[in-house]
């Protein structure tokens, strides 16, 4: 267990004076009420995502607005999806294996998680070998799937019921929010789970994300917070949402100039709303058009300086930064 401090800002006015902005584009998706989720961007004509309640992949062209769709094998449950020179994988969460799509025949290859019980893949990233590193949160495991041999290894979380959810990769390591506890994790140099301690038993890590400086940042989906621990100092910083409690904040990502993007999933309309880490101040919130129901992933893309998610109310969207 790692030692740590906290300075949490507490003040019940949340300053709102952060000048950068984004512009939001959504794309309908064609087949309903489907969960489109975690698109990942291959190319400025080629963003991959998911369909997580029927069953599919889809390619989007954001220039035309076409997409092409692709079946999975049934009750995959896809839930995430990274691509790479070898392909499109996905995420078999009800169905217990990663998928690989070949990006010119959308030919599907399995990969079958090694044990029995839950075998729920749930959020993947590539590190910089190639190789994968995954959550499990029903099973409570950690895994990887080595890139040359598609060999698939698990590791238990030492806390129970702990709910491994986000996910990033950092030099190699691969670091994540432990959704039903007060903690984070990674790997230690022995390949060994090590826990790290956030404050408050009721905070609730959901995502995370890393900036340039090597600072983890997380949001408290419970409490309505955004926090960042800086491995170096084990020194934790939490500051409030401008929603509050009511916030729910779920999928966020940080941007090239160190700026953390929120979504925040309790409002009606959803909103993003963004952080900057020098001057400690939120962004004016931006409201998704669609409503969004709840945007559970996001991630920041550099070629077009956008932040790309997927909503419950069936679209694929784009939120442009401008500062």
């Amino acid at each position: 267990m790692l030692s740590l401090t906290l300075a949490l800002m507490l003040s019940a006015d949340v300053p709102t004076t952060a000048q950068a902005t984004v512009d939001i584009t959504e794309w309908q998706v064609p087949w309903e009420n489907s969960r489109p989720r975690d698109p990942f961007v291959a190319g400025e004509d080629e963003v991959w995502f998911v369909g997580q309640a029927s069953d599919y992949a889809a390619v989007l062209n954001p220039e035309t607005g076409a997409m092409k769709r692709v079946d999975l094998p049934d009750g995959a449950g896809p839930h995430n999806i990274i691509v790479d020179e070898r392909g499109a994988w996905y995420a078999g969460n009800k169905a217990a294996h990663i998928g690989k799509i070949d990006r010119e025949t959308f030919e599907i290859t399995q990969y079958p998680l090694p044990g029995s019980g839950r075998r729920d893949v749930h959020t993947m990233e590539f590190d910089y070998n190639g190789d994968i590193w995954f959550t499990a949160q029903g099973a409570n495991q950690i895994g990887h799937m080595d890139a040359e041999t598609n060999a698939i290894r698990l590791w238990d979380v030492p806390t129970p019921n702990a709910r491994p959810y986000g996910l990033v990769v950092f030099q190699g390591k691969p670091w994540v929010a432990l959704f039903g506890t007060n903690k984070l994790l990674t790997m230690d140099e022995n390949n060994t789970p090590q826990e790290i301690l956030l404050p408050r038993e009721n905070n609730r890590p959901r995502r995370l994300g890393v900036d340039a400086q090597g600072h983890f940042w997380y949001v408290d989906y419970a409490g309505g917070y955004l926090g960042r621990w800086n491995p170096a100092t084990d020194q934790i910083d939490e500051w409030p949402l401008p929603a509050g409690v009511s916030s729910m904040p779920y999928a966020m990502a940080v941007d090239h100039r160190g700026y953390v993007w929120i979504a925040e999933t309790g409002v009606r309309p959803n909103r993003i709303v963004g952080f900057d880490s020098v001057s400690e101040t939120f962004t004016k919130p931006v409201e998704v058009e669609s409503g969004g129901g709840t945007i559970r992933h996001m991630v920041f893309d550099p070629a077009s300086r956008a932040l790309w998610f997927g909503t419950d109310t069936n679209t694929i969207g784009r939120a442009k930064i401008s500062y």
